[in-house]
């Protein structure tokens, strides 16, 4: 197969930094490179230090005001925002698969999604709690803004992401400082572009750069909360740089999420389900079904239907009608994910099955599914974060468990039976931040979704959510003499 040329057609126009409502160039740039073709598309201007301080500064200023503005219209705004953004989402869709790789239709989900989000947050309020109200003294509890917030946003759902930090962010009274992968960048600055149609300047802004821009954030003694989608090794960097000021964190961090099949499922019946809740978006999803465990019994028949349903699985360029799943977004993360596979066929592990992919200079990997593969291997032990996917097998359902829980992390888990009481029963006993029955992963905007272990601090989506871009002040007044 070769790789399509239709990602490539068409010029696309670079978009800007966005620094107090306004468009700024950067003194050098920074090619982003579309996976599917292995080579640039557009060059975006790299914010340096001292714009930095000037977003900071934008930010401060205009936090005076928004925090002062009333709840319902900033929620108001919020919606405003969401149809801009409804406005240009075919645009936006085909920015984001040109730099991430996903099919469009899948583009264009991402978004929506991520607007059905910044529409739940737009209806959610922050009551005050009254403590005591009595003669004696009346005592509340307030949520109140933090101040300026960091988003600080991964590669493999840059939008999505952005848009679910953004909408508690700014509903909670905060200003918004995104900055996305420097995989990413596009769409996310066109994002910023196109909020300035509605908010006011300095409410969101947006800065591409490297990872030390990512550090200058962390550092910065000017920014309050630090709001981080991605990996546990930068989760942790970042957790340690913030202590200097004690910013306030939520770290979306990764997962090495189990699957359990219990003896009773039907192969057939929850094939296509299992294998898209671990390979969507090319196996780069934080809280994708990583390490599936089946009975022993029955591993043969889950490895003919895994089989089937992956050999319809049209893997090519994401504006080509018909594909089904793109390219691997990053060199080195195509690098990482055949360096676990080569290891683990060198102890030994069988690839049961191995798709096609396109030739040509694109990050490109077949869809690759494994059996035999030892817990100690990497490809199990750690989050591959692509197409490749152990089958694991069981001979009692307290080993899987077992098995299951034995990680550091702990984002989600899932359980898959014909029996609904008795997959409930054991998704009770996994540890993960999120445990689904016969489904993995689904999310929504007013269910909290965060990690145990290394798999996080803090939750993102929901009334919790939205609690995380909050401080508490307490206010107490004294009644009588």
């Amino acid at each position: 197969m070769t790789a399509s040329a239709g990602s490539v057609a068409g010029s696309v126009h670079a978009p800007q930094l966005t620094i107090a409502g306004a468009a700024r160039s950067g003194s050098s740039s920074l090619p982003v490179i579309n996976p599917a073709a292995g080579a640039p598309f557009v060059e975006v201007p790299v914010a340096v230090a001292a714009q930095l301080d000037d977003a900071v500064a934008a930010a401060t200023r205009a936090g005076t005001s928004w925090r002062r503005t009333p709840l319902a219209e900033r929620q108001e705004l919020l919606r405003r925002l969401a149809a801009v953004v409804r406005a240009n989402i075919g645009e936006l869709a085909r920015l984001l698969t040109l730099e991430q790789g996903k099919p469009l239709a899948r583009a264009t989900g991402e978004i929506q999604s991520g607007l059905a989000y910044v529409e739940a947050f737009a209806g959610m309020d922050l009551p005050v709690e009254v403590i005591r109200d009595d003669a004696a003294e009346r005592i509340e509890a307030r949520r109140v803004p933090i101040g300026v917030v960091a988003a600080i946003t991964p590669w493999n759902y840059p939008l999505m992401l952005a848009l679910w930090k953004i909408g508690p962010a700014l509903v909670a009274g905060n200003t918004v400082i995104v900055k996305p992968s420097p995989y990413t960048p596009v769409a996310t600055l066109r994002l910023g572009e196109l909020a300035q149609e509605v908010l006011p300047p300095g409410v969101l802004q947006v800065l591409a750069g490297d990872d030390s821009l990512g550090a200058m954030l962390t550092e910065h003694g000017g920014i309050g909360k630090i709001s981080f989608t991605g990996s546990v090794p930068t989760g942790k960097a970042i957790m340690a740089s913030a202590a200097g000021t004690l910013k306030r964190l939520t770290l979306e961090l990764g997962g090495n999420d189990p699957g359990i099949v219990l003896d009773d499922a039907d192969p057939q019946s929850i094939a296509e389900d299992l294998y898209w809740g671990a390979l969507s978006n090319c196996g780069q999803v934080c809280a994708g079904l990583k390490r599936m465990y089946v009975p022993a019994s029955r591993a043969a028949e889950y490895a003919e239907a895994l089989a089937t349903v992956a050999a319809k699985v049209t893997v090519g360029d994401g504006l080509d009608p018909g594909t089904d799943m793109g390219p691997v977004q990053n060199a080195p993360q195509l690098d990482r994910v055949r360096s676990l596979l080569a290891d683990a066929e060198a102890r030994g592990a069988e690839v049961f099955f191995r798709g096609e992919a396109p030739d040509g200079p694109g990050y490109w990997h077949p869809v690759t599914l494994v059996r035999n593969a030892g817990e100690d291997a990497p490809l199990v032990a750690e989050e591959q974060f692509g197409p490749v996917l152990p089958l694991l097998t069981y001979d009692t359902l307290a080993d899987a468990v077992s098995r299951a829980n034995a990680s550091p992390f702990a984002l989600g888990a899932s359980v898959w039976s014909a029996d609904q009481d008795r997959a409930t029963a054991v998704a009770e006993t996994l540890e993960a931040g999120t445990v689904w029955v016969n489904q993995h992963p689904m999310l929504s905007p007013s269910t909290p979704f965060g990690g145990l272990k290394q798999s996080g601090i803090g939750v993102e989506s929901s009334q919790h959510g939205l609690a995380a871009y909050t401080d508490i002040s307490v206010l107490r007044v004294k009644r009588g003499h």
